[in-house]
């Protein structure tokens, strides 16, 4: 079945293209989430102004992101933890901590968009990646510390 797709899918291709995939595929997951048209005429010219403004929309949405991200860029978070014998960390610094921080700070982020695969478990300092755009991704500098 051939159908025209109105979201990025991943491993299928980006918005506005028209692939052909298995009609149970189609059928039972991509045109009920909506995230497909069947490819006729009239859902072509349909799709094209819809990719039209969502390309001026995710542009907005970008420039957006590029100026939270440079304000992100200058943002230094420490944390000070309480440590034993050889400098380990009681508990760890998680994401929500991270995001408590910025939210003291005035900076309003979901902590699943916080990019740490595990917690911090030891003193240092890190390069927390934030996950705001697909094409933006700024790094918060976070310094674990003695208390």
């Amino acid at each position: 079945m051939e159908i025209i797709l109105r979201a990025d899918v991943q491993h299928l291709g980006k918005i506005g293209e028209v692939v052909k995939v298995k009609d149970g595929y189609a059928r039972n997951y991509l045109l009920p989430q909506g995230l497909a048209y069947p490819a006729t005429e009239a859902n072509k010219k349909k799709i094209t102004y819809e990719g039209e403004r969502l390309s001026k929309q995710q542009a907005a949405e970008k420039s957006a992101a590029e100026t939270e991200a440079a304000r992100l860029a200058d943002v230094h978070l420490t944390f000070e933890v309480k440590v034993g014998e050889e400098e380990k960390l009681y508990g760890s610094v998680t994401s929500s901590d991270i995001q408590r921080k910025l939210a003291e700070l005035g900076i309003q982020v979901d902590k699943r968009k916080i990019d740490l695969a595990e917690p911090i478990r030891e003193l240092g300092e890190y390069h927390v990646g934030i996950k705001i755009h697909p094409d933006v991704r700024p790094e918060v500098r976070v310094w674990v510390v003695k208390e």
